[in-house]
């Protein structure tokens, strides 16, 4: 693998040097270098709509002082691009004096190969295989009216520079299949969507069974959503299925443990650390180091290596993800989730792979100790607000239970509730933990990065739902 550095057009010990005058003085900070290639392909209503490759590479540089930092990036990899980030990163020094801070400590571990590009299939290999998908799909039900499917890679080179001239490297893969589908009869249409993906090659994705079960996935709940009645509103235990549900309990438990919203006393979770924040059972897990999960890195975008780290233990808030500078400022350790979108972004305390682990029920006893209740499948778009902890769940697929059973579609289900309250709810755990099918992306600050979720089947009584049908 080459060195990102061998890019400049200046010597790896002039590029160190610049990285420690500009950090002198600075409590923390690091020079960001990135390469990265990215493909996409979607073939959309019978035809291939879109058909992109890029590649970009820059570096960031940044100096940390107290609760300020200064950071700036460029696409030119020169000496007079990196001497014009230092003039403008130092000012954030003025009339400030630190100490630098410890560097992360190094790690021998490697969770992907040095190997560039990714194993795939050709242009032509994957364009025929989104034509296969949509033929499969309009061959399979005669209800089927408009049919999407993409295939998306990306792989990233990036290497952290800091003052004292070490160096740590990463490669991250990660590649997605998508599938998205809708069905109608008469003038009623409804859809469904399914997705895999991780970080390795795309070879496990595009198998042919592997394809046909997205697709098949995808048709079956577009076909479900178009026998479902509309929701009813009010309040009812809930019974959530195992994986992609875990994105619930990312938005609204995650965030609120992030670094950065504790530091500044802006989440429901502020300062209750040692405290009760959920029912007993609830273990809460950010874990960044599962091989070839959408969310796992070696390193974190500071170099920090990345961790498991638990967060709540059976209820107790025992933990936060932090980044360098959020650490420092509560006397705490960083965590391995220094993260951000590119070279162009400042680093911030994110997500990784973020779970529930298991408890000790059947999925089958979960459903049937329900009354009347609602289960949720699925689910697309969410919102939450982090310092009251709100949130708001749209449903892409769920059912009435009815006396201990699944019984009719519902669609239009809005699951309602506040954070913290929603984990003292919950009464019993499954023990069938899973993680997503690797499609997971979350937005904070205006960046994105790729996050993978995870839970067992839950029940959680008593929860708000919104619906059309009372």
């Amino acid at each position: 693998m080459t060195s990102l550095i061998g890019k400049f057009d200046i010597s790896e010990d002039r590029i160190k040097r610049i990285v420690a005058d500009t950090l002198n003085g600075a409590d923390d900070g690091e020079l960001f270098l990135e390469y990265s290639e990215s493909e996409a392909l979607m073939f959309d209503n019978g035809r291939l709509k879109t058909a992109n490759f890029n590649t970009d590479q820059g570096f960031g540089l940044r100096a940390v002082a107290g609760e300020a930092s200064g950071y700036a990036h460029s696409s030119e990899l020169s000496e007079a691009a990196l001497l014009r980030a230092s003039d403008a990163v130092a000012t954030v020094k003025g009339g400030y004096s630190g100490t630098l801070a410890e560097a992360p400590p190094r790690t021998n571990r490697h969770l992907y190969s040095d190997e560039n590009p990714i194993p795939s299939p050709s242009f032509e290999a994957k364009a025929k295989l989104l034509q296969e998908v949509d033929a499969f799909l309009r061959n399979a039900d005669p209800r089927v009216r408009q049919v999407t499917a993409s295939l998306t890679s990306s792989w990233q080179h990036v290497e952290i520079v800091r003052a004292d001239g070490q160096t740590v490297r990463d490669i991250r893969p990660l590649v997605r299949v998508n599938v998205g589908v809708v069905v109608g009869e008469g003038d009623r249409q409804e859809s469904g969507s399914f997705g895999i993906g991780g970080r390795t090659g795309f070879d496990q994705f595009v198998a042919e069974d592997s394809w046909k079960h997205t697709a098949q996935e995808a048709l079956r709940q577009a076909l479900v959503n178009l026998e479902a009645i509309p929701a009813p509103a009010g309040t009812f235990d809930i019974v959530l299925s195992s994986g992609w549900p875990g994105v619930m309990l990312h938005e609204a438990v995650g965030h609120g443990l992030e670094g950065d919203f504790n530091r500044k006393k802006t989440s429901a979770f502020a300062g209750l650390l040692g405290q009760q924040v959920a029912a007993r059972g609830v273990t809460v897990v950010d874990d960044g180091t599962i091989a070839e999960r959408r969310g796992s890195l070696t390193v974190d975008d500071e170099g920090t290596p990345s961790a498991r780290n638990v967060l709540i233990e059976d209820g107790k808030l025992v933990g936060y993800m932090q980044d360098r500078q959020n650490a420092r400022l509560m006397g705490m350790k960083a965590t391995g989730n220094g993260r951000r979108e590119s070279y162009a972004h400042q680093p911030m305390p994110r997500m990784t792979n973020t779970y529930m682990t298991a408890g000790d029920r059947e999925p089958e006893e979960i459903i049937a100790s329900v009354k009347n209740g609602i289960y949720a499948v699925s689910f697309g778009g969410g919102q939450v607000d982090i310092t009251s902890g709100k949130f708001v769940f749209g449903c892409t697929e769920a059912y009435m239970i009815e006396d201990g059973k699944v019984t009719q579609p519902i669609k239009g289900a809005m699951l309602i509730g506040n954070g913290p309250d929603a984990m003292h709810r919950v009464s019993m755990i499954g023990n069938d933990m899973k993680l997503d099918t690797g499609i997971g992306m979350c937005g904070k600050a205006g960046q994105g990065v790729p996050v993978g979720v995870g839970q067992p089947h839950l029940r959680m009584d008593q929860m708000t739902v919104g619906g059309t049908r009372v």
